[in-house]
């Protein structure tokens, strides 16, 4: 199977979501990849129905499905737990601080399927491990550019190198607005389709001004200045002015990019002396709040000019 994946070697030795898993057996399967934010209770699967089981999952056993165990028929259950483990099972996790039966834990130990417990109650570790899974496991992907939030829109700025994008930033956060990251922002995609972007860890509050070097946004304006992440409502694409191309004069018809498999609202803003782009830029986010509330200005002229139209003959008929 591909695509992104963790190790459970990755998941037992997570501390930040406060999983609080330990080993009881199967570590010979530590290296056992997970590709899927879902988890399993295995339910009927323990009393040897599988026809629904998905062993890509993790499988999480609770109260129910150990006392079933304790106090099912010994020769059955231990006929379940084999033929369960008969299957490729990413892992098994004992919650509530349970101790798993030593025929489940041979059985598992036997076919390197690790199992590990955790103190949580059911409901609480499936949360926690949901969340930490699909931050891990979803896409990513890197894009050379600038993210800034611009009246609670995320702007993605993008363009060819040295057309002004972190000028541009720098101007909007001077009037208040703030930065999320500069040069290269990570973007992951949270379910169902919303794109989150931030800074690299190592340039998180930098900004890089051609003739001034390196600034850092948080000491210069302030914790008010800047965002960790934001997701990405709109991409604005800076482009050198030609004379020679049809540029959008009306904005009805609203472009779109993708990213990871998502659509964004993109817009293309030319670029040349004179042209004040950070209030081109604040104005822009302004719209997409008023789109979002149902609003279209483009549209709504165009709907006006045609019904002016409509009602209003251009000129007398020639005879």
């Amino acid at each position: 199977m591909d695509g992104i994946s963790l190790s459970i070697k990755e998941i037992l030795d997570d501390l930040e979501y406060g999983l609080g898993l330990q080993l009881f057996a199967g570590g010979s399967g530590s290296d056992h990849r997970v590709f899927s934010p879902r988890i399993q209770k295995p339910g009927l699967a323990l009393t040897g129905y599988t026809e629904h089981l998905h062993p890509e999952r993790i499988q999480v056993l609770g109260n129910t499905e150990i006392s079933y165990l304790y106090q099912a028929d010994g020769e059955h259950a231990r006929t379940s737990i084999n033929r369960l483990c008969s299957f490729p099972i990413s892992c098994f996790i004992i919650t509530k601080g349970l101790t798993p039966p030593d025929f489940l834990l041979e059985s598992a130990d036997k076919a390197g399927i690790p199992v590990l417990g955790t103190h949580h109650q059911s409901s609480t570790f499936i949360s926690l491990i949901t969340k930490f899974l699909e931050e891990r496991l979803l896409p990513t992907t890197h894009l050379h550019g600038v993210l800034i939030d611009v009246l609670g829109v995320g702007v993605l700025l993008t363009g060819k190198s040295g057309i002004g994008k972190s000028e541009c930033a720098l101007d909007l956060v001077i009037r208040g607005h703030r930065l999320v990251a500069d040069d290269m922002v990570f973007i992951k995609k949270k379910m169902p389709a919303a794109l989150v972007g931030q800074a690299e860890e190592t340039i998180q509050h930098l900004m890089e001004i051609r003739g001034l070097g390196i600034i850092n946004i948080k000491d210069l304006y302030g914790v008010s200045s800047i965002r960790e992440k934001k997701i990405i409502d709109m991409v604005l694409e800076l482009v050198e002015w030609n004379p020679d191309q049809e540029y959008d004069r009306l904005g009805v018809d609203d472009r779109r990019t993708t990213i990871l498999g998502v659509d964004v609202p993109h817009i293309c803003i030319p670029v040349r002396p004179g042209r004040n782009l950070g209030s081109i830029i604040e104005v822009a986010a302004r719209n997409f709040l008023l789109k979002g509330m149902g609003y279209h200005s483009a549209r709504d002229f165009q709907e006006r000019l045609l019904t002016r139209l409509e009602v209003q003959p251009l000129g007398d008929e020639v005879e």
